[in-house]
């Protein structure tokens, strides 16, 4: 059996297509990674297993912005740093899915 390198494995979508089209960066996608990743540090929890990462475009961009973490392929959406804030308050240190910003999977 093998065992997950990461306790949480975020990617976030941050592609960006031409002018006019939709896409997660768009909706401030990287920066709002960067937020993520930032919010993570300062609670220690990346030495906890938590990994957030860029990822290319997860074909999702009508539901944009996206992110997914896995090990158990939740997939949500965001608009601002209150919901990265909810996000990792909920799902990543206490486990429990955000309901109310859950994609169905894809």
């Amino acid at each position: 059996m093998i065992e997950n390198y990461y306790r949480y494995h975020i990617f976030f979508c941050t592609n960006q297509r031409d002018p006019g089209e939709k896409c997660c960066n768009n909706h401030a996608a990287a920066e709002l990674r960067d937020y993520l990743k930032k919010q993570t540090k300062a609670l220690n929890l990346i030495r906890q297993g938590v990994r957030a990462n860029t990822a290319g475009c997860m074909n999702r961009c009508k539901l944009g912005p996206v992110l997914v973490i896995y090990p158990e392929a939740v997939w949500y959406t965001y608009r601002d740093k209150n919901d990265i804030d909810e996000i990792i308050h909920e799902h990543l240190q206490n486990g429990r899915i955000v309901e109310r910003l859950r994609l169905p999977n894809a």
